[in-house]
């Protein structure tokens, strides 16, 4: 296991036409974001350019009680975070916000994604002096952004400057003394979006759920490459590095990370789900008795397949929704043991059926395996797995715990052998020339699919390509 932050995570802020307690509000956004990562969290509140930060290890309703927020205190602005992180680097350390005094004032940072010359950056940093105190790419930011704003007229100014060292995935929020900054990378890999409230209150977050949490109504998705600024003066939006590359939204966000709520590019992410469901259905054909979705984010592909494909849908898992997420559970055997306790089947709707069996994606197979394997102990007579994501061929590069060929299971065998090996009838995956259609937001998009065709659209540092499965 390598020392490098591979996450996927939740940012949030709110800058506000008045003092209050704002923690609430950014505690009430993070909640929305717990599904973009359950291992850690923190809220940073600005008071008269005092910062009062709190984080730690843990949920947001474990970390934030109310003895907790009340001691951050009110303020006119805030930021957060939501975060998992690979194994080994899991410390307290690694939670965000990072913050930072220096001479021209405070800076609170939150961060989603990966820089992919993270290694070339930190070396250069600490042959200059810097000291790190984490492992994680948003220190080296950090680093970045003071640097710049030692030798800038204003914050904005330094963010637009440190924009042209940073390559990667990047979507942030800056807190300054006296305004938000809210970035996203020039690709645009992960999602970022603003809204603003009855009071008129801005809210900056990852996902439009989050805004609705608040009662905030999204007025748009930060462009790729784009700067938008908060301060007394209202929202300026700096277009300087906007059309310096390909959009690149990552695909992977409509697939499976981001709410089915939520709304990205302007486009539901629960009618993406349901056309992953519809294509399956088309591509994938089956006499069956009923389809069942694995909870959550296969569900509605289910739906999909169930509507297009006139097999009846029905609700033949249940999951414990005081569990998280396996796929991002840091350590194989904490994956194992979190499978066995967090679905159970519904013997009613599944024994005697042929069952179509839909879920969102096949990573490293035991988690599949094991949810076949209730199906079939609950009397399933055949069951056809379909997968509303093609096979993972590739590492990512830009903020998915998927860092390594070695324990990609597509990678080492076929499909035919795959479906032998969880246990199913049959299985296939969502073609890969579905992709681009599978948002179906209006405009042009483009989306990166990287970690099922291998097309980066970014220099990766050979010194990157680590194993970071390596012990588990």
């Amino acid at each position: 296991m390598t020392g490098e932050l591979h996450e996927e995570c939740g940012v949030f802020g709110v800058f506000a036409t008045g003092e209050y307690d704002i923690a609430m509000t950014v505690y009430y956004g993070l909640y929305a974001l717990q599904h973009r990562g359950q291992e850690s969290c923190g809220i940073s509140v600005c008071r008269n350019g005092r910062f009062n930060t709190h984080k730690d290890l843990g949920l947001v309703s474990e970390v934030f009680t109310p003895n907790v927020l009340e001691s951050i205190g009110p303020g006119k602005m805030a930021v957060g975070h939501v975060r998992y992180g690979t194994t080994g680097n899991s410390g307290r350390e690694n939670a965000q916000p990072i913050v930072v005094s220096h001479s021209t004032g405070n800076m609170a940072i939150v961060h989603n994604g990966n820089l992919t010359n993270a290694n070339v950056l930190r070396s250069g940093l600490e042959l200059n002096g810097s000291i790190f105190h984490t492992t994680s790419d948003t220190e080296i930011i950090a680093y970045v952004l003071t640097h710049e704003r030692l030798r800038s007229s204003s914050a904005e100014e330094a963010v637009v400057k440190a924009m042209e060292y940073l390559e990667g995935a990047y979507s942030l929020i800056i807190m300054f003394d006296d305004k938000l900054i809210a970035v996203r990378d020039k690709h645009g890999f992960r999602p970022l979006c603003y809204g603003i409230n009855k009071n008129g209150d801005y809210i900056i977050a990852s996902e439009s759920c989050a805004l609705n949490a608040v009662s905030a109504e999204l007025v748009r998705e930060l462009l790729p490459g784009e700067v938008l600024v908060f301060d007394k003066s209202g929202v300026r939006s700096i277009r300087d590095n906007c059309g310096k590359a390909r959009e690149a939204m990552c695909i992977f966000e409509y697939i499976y990370f981001a709410r089915p709520d939520s709304v990205i590019d302007g486009c539901s992410i629960h009618h993406a789900r349901l056309n992953a469901g519809k294509f399956l259905a088309e591509d994938y054909p089956v006499d069956a008795d009923i389809v069942i979705g694995v909870p959550d984010s296969g569900t509605d592909g289910a739906i999909g397949y169930s509507r297009a494909s006139g097999i009846p849908y029905g609700i033949g898992l249940i999951k414990n929704k005081y569990i998280g997420r396996t796929f991002i559970s840091p350590g194989q055997k904490s994956r194992e043991d979190r499978v066995r306790i967090k679905l159970n089947a519904v013997r009613e709707t599944i024994e005697g059926k042929r069952v179509v069996l839909v879920d969102d994606s096949i990573v490293r197979s035991t988690t599949i395996a094991r949810t076949v394997a209730i199906v079939r102990e609950a009397g399933a007579k055949e069951i056809h797995v379909r997968i509303t994501a093609p096979p993972f061929l590739n590492p990512c590069y830009y903020g998915v715990d998927i860092d390594s060929r070695k324990m990609l299971v597509a990678c080492h065998h076929t499909v035919d052998e795959i479906c032998q090996m969880i246990g199913a009838d049959s299985l296939g995956y969502l073609k890969k020339e579905h992709l681009d259609e599978l948002p179906g937001c209006p405009g042009e998009h483009t989306y990166c699919t990287a970690c099922f065709d291998g097309n980066y659209l970014t220099h990766i540092d050979a010194e990157y390509k680590k194993d970071m499965f390596e012990g588990d």
